[in-house]
Formats: C-alpha cells, sequence, structure tokens
C-alpha cells in the first residue's frame, strides 16, 4: 500500500491484515518502486496524490519495468480524467476517498479472484 497519509494507512493496514492479507507500506513513490525490486506483491493500493512522484507516474513506471502487478487507484482526485487515466496508465480499480474499508477489501478480493488467487475469505 502506498499512501502518505498516515490516518488511512493506519486503518487500512489494519482491515487488510485482520482479513488476512500482508501488508508492506510506503508513503511515496519512489519508496514504491524501490519496494517493488524486492517484493512481488500480489496487489498494489495505490494513491494518486503523493509528496513525490504522483501514482500515475508510478504506475507508467512499474510497467515500463515489465510488472505485472494489479493496481488499485485510492484517491481523492475525483474526475472523471483522472479514473480513465489512471486506468488507462495500468490500473485496475479506481476508488475515490472517502472510501468504506469494507468496499476496498472487497475490490481487493475480487481483483485477486480475476487474477485467480483465492483469498482467505473466499477459501
Amino acid at each position: 500500500m502506498v499512501d502518505d497519509e498516515e490516518n488511512i494507512t493506519f486503518l487500512l493496514d489494519a482491515a487488510l491484515r485482520h482479513f488476512g492479507f500482508e501488508v508492506r507500506l510506503a508513503a511515496t513513490g519512489r519508496e514504491a518502486l524501490q519496494a517493488g525490486g524486492g517484493f512481488r506483491p500480489d496487489v498494489v493500493l495505490l494513491d494518486v496524490m503523493l509528496p513525490d512522484l504522483d501514482g500515475f507516474e508510478v504506475v507508467r513506471r512499474m510497467r515500463l519495468e515489465g510488472a505485472k502487478v494489479p493496481v488499485l487507484f485510492l484517491t481523492a482526485r475525483d474526475a472523471v480524467e483522472d479514473k480513465v487515466r489512471g486506468l488507462t496508465l495500468g490500473g485496475d480499480d479506481y476508488v475515490t476517498k472517502p472510501f468504506s474499508l469494507e468496499e476496498v477489501v472487497a475490490r481487493v478480493q475480487a481483483i485477486l479472484r480475476r487474477q485467480g488467487m483465492a483469498t482467505q475469505s473466499s477459501r
């Protein structure tokens, strides 16, 4: 999960762990790109508005490097143009803030099902 808002990362981290997910956190786009080299996540939750590289640039670089990991954007940017841009660059889903924790967990589980991966609550 990549987000610079500590309250969001705290809540999502707790919710995802509750459902059996292993979570790794990054607060900047550069941290996310560096962490991706040594860790192969099943899905990335990515904020668009980060303090260094925005989430769109992070996904663009990930895709250029050949990373096929699914990406769920979590962002306050709710304009249609932003949603289209995120999905066009390689995002798999787009959720706007504020969001419910249950919805984000359900969307992560749906992404994993589409990838052929079972989740703890869907087994």
